[in-house]
């Protein structure tokens, strides 16, 4: 019978009653103080065990951590939710702060626990993770001791987590705050940015003309406070990274990720190598739209009259039916999902920007937030926020010291969902046009990844290098953004967007530094997967999960040897993997042919 009469909004009260005014919530956050406060006495009191009999008293710390941080990361995710669904609410905002505060405290305590991991003797510290209840966790407890050896003294880091509060996190909060009371004026209406960047995927050039014109005039009446936002969070950063004696900015992005640099030049370097046929495939949408260049607005425009527009209950029961072939476990979970109303998906104004997932891991759940206007892209997006939360599902009986996976492995598991739709839409097409314009839509998924993320991270790296030496003013961010994106795009498109830095709230978060490059590997590690996946039909899901549950407690490199059998440091993984988006691109050019 399928799902029908889905519901567009997402259900938070079966959390905390109330929303921002939440009496429920208010106790929970005032009792998880009291917890973090006994945690930090905790961490104050423990002394470095002598030998390995002394093996308790670290396992008991180490149980009020992870009981702590499922909760910090409750409450955290409730907050989220709420800023996302009503940019306007105030309470909201303000339980942010006061969240900013908690994981500082938090965080404050991992930095003593972590220097006192390292003042145990080496023999018994090896004695000790061969003991049950530490065995499990040895990868992150080794992780922690080795981290902490490369930073400052505990008050010295203490002091840079206390300061971030007001100053660090401050202009992350700053610039949403910002785009949230931006306004883009369209037919006697006012857009909100989200919907503003969802009609860049409108068949109508004048529409995606105007709404990108005036939504650029709406970033550059700001520019000039995105602009101190940016300089001001990498100055941050960079100081920090002064004092602990690190040079190269991608050391912290690298080790969060548990990723060599030599993997990641290698990645890069493949891709460059193989643009060829994505530039071609965007000369080829030029002409077929009349057009002798793409403009930075035209890339997502669909081509054709063809582009299906769904009702929300159609992109249910299409994502559910196509996860169906890859595995029961994944289509049974996402057919939860959709009825007991874990999606945001409403088209209204007053929300955030953009798409993510969250998980609530003392409930056992998480939700999706995104704004769906029945695009292909949308469903694309819907299929992809399930990755996320169904590789949270797959944690869920992993201890949470294990659970803490890095944002290229998440990305991993949202780009494996998102291709397993894409493939299957276009393999059903049931003619010619459609089939195009499906191809299309995933052929577009590879630009994203090989070209505009790389021109985010060719800016980034940039940026970086400039703003070791001071300010960077407006006018060079721009220059610096459109000479990254023509790089990135082999010069293939007519105009490109020198205001990129400023639209992309991505560059202004603070949780993850160089929030770019893990999506590109997510993606064509994704690749790697799907075409294992393709090979083992439904045998494969098992192995799946058991990949995604292993995801938090070793290095990529580890993970791609044990569950892949790839080198990932070698161009051979990321050659035979970027071969099915090539393959993509060449079908589309063939079937285009004049």
């Amino acid at each position: 019978m399928g799902l029908q009469g889905v519901n567009k909004t997402w259900d938070l009260d079966s959390f905390f009653k109330g929303g921002s005014q939440s009496e429920e919530f208010k106790g929970y956050i005032e009792k998880l103080s009291q917890s973090l406060r006994a945690f930090q006495d905790m961490t104050d009191a423990f002394e470095a065990p002598e030998t390995s009999n002394d093996a308790g008293r670290l396992t008991a710390l180490l149980d009020a951590f992870e009981q702590n941080s499922v909760k910090l990361q409750q409450a955290g995710a409730f907050v989220s939710c709420l800023q996302a669904q009503n940019i306007s609410d105030q309470k909201a905002n303000e339980h942010k702060s006061f969240m900013h505060q908690l994981v500082a405290d938090f965080q404050s305590s991992l930095v003593t626990l972590d220097h006192k991991l390292v003042e145990i003797d080496q023999g018994v510290w090896e004695e000790l993770l061969k003991t049950p209840g530490l065995r499990e966790v040895s990868y992150i407890l080794n992780e922690r001791r080795e981290r902490v050896a490369e930073k400052l003294s505990p008050d010295k880091e203490k002091l840079i987590g206390s300061l971030a509060v007001d100053g660090y996190h401050a202009w992350d909060d700053l610039y949403h705050i910002v785009v949230g009371k931006m306004t883009i004026p369209f037919e006697e209406k006012q857009l909100s940015v989200g919907q503003a960047e969802n009609m860049m995927s409108s068949q109508d050039r004048d529409v995606r003309k105007t709404v990108f014109e005036r939504t650029n005039q709406a970033w550059e009446r700001e520019q000039d406070i995105f602009s101190s936002t940016l300089n001001h969070l990498a100055g941050f950063r960079l100081e920090t990274y002064k004092a602990r004696g690190w040079e190269d900015v991608l050391k912290e992005p690298l080790q969060i990720n548990r990723m060599k640099k030599e993997t990641l030049d290698t990645m890069w370097q493949v891709i460059t190598e193989n643009k060829q046929p994505f530039v071609q495939f965007l000369n080829r949408k030029a002409s077929m739209l009349g057009l002798e260049k793409l403009n930075w607005y035209d890339v997502e425009a669909p081509i054709g009259s063809a582009g299906k527009e769904y009702s929300y209950d159609e992109a249910a029961n299409l994502i559910v039916s196509q996860f169906s072939t890859f595995g029961r476990k994944l289509s049974a979970f996402t057919e939860k999902a959709f009825r007991d109303r874990w999606i945001e998906a409403e088209d209204r104004s007053g929300k955030r920007v953009g798409g993510f997932c969250t998980s609530f891991p003392d409930s056992g759940e998480s939700r999706i937030f995104m704004t769906f206007s029945g695009s292909a892209s949308n469903v694309s997006t819907l299929a992809h926020e399930l990755g996320h939360a169904f590789h949270q599902e797959a944690m869920l009986n992993v201890r949470p010291l294990n659970r803490s996976y890095a944002m290229n492995v998440a990305e991993t598991a949202s780009t494996f969902a998102e291709m397993i739709v894409a493939d299957a839409t276009v393999n059903q097409a049931e003619t010619k046009e459609e089939k195009l314009v499906l191809l299309e839509d995933k052929v577009q998924r590879s630009v994203a990844f090989f070209m505009n993320i790389h021109a985010r991270f060719l800016f980034e790296t940039r940026f970086y290098e400039e703003r070791k030496r001071g300010i960077v003013p407006t006018d060079r961010l721009n220059e610096l953004m459109e000479e990254a994106q023509k790089e990135a795009f082999c010069g293939a498109l007519g105009e490109y967007h020198p205001l990129f830095w400023a639209s992309k709230l991505h560059f202004h978060i603070t949780r993850v530094p160089f929030y770019n490059y893990p999506y590109t590997f997510g993606y064509l590690f994704s690749l790697g997967i799907y075409a294992l996946a393709l090979e083992e039909k439904n045998t494969f899901e098992e192995k799946y999960i058991a990949l995604l549950r292993d995801t938090a407690s070793m290095t990529v490199e580890d993970l791609a040897m044990k569950h892949l059998g790839a080198d990932i440091t070698k161009r051979d993984f990321w050659e035979n993997a970027i071969k099915l988006a090539v393959q993509d691109a060449e079908a589309f050019l063939q079937m285009t042919e004049s």
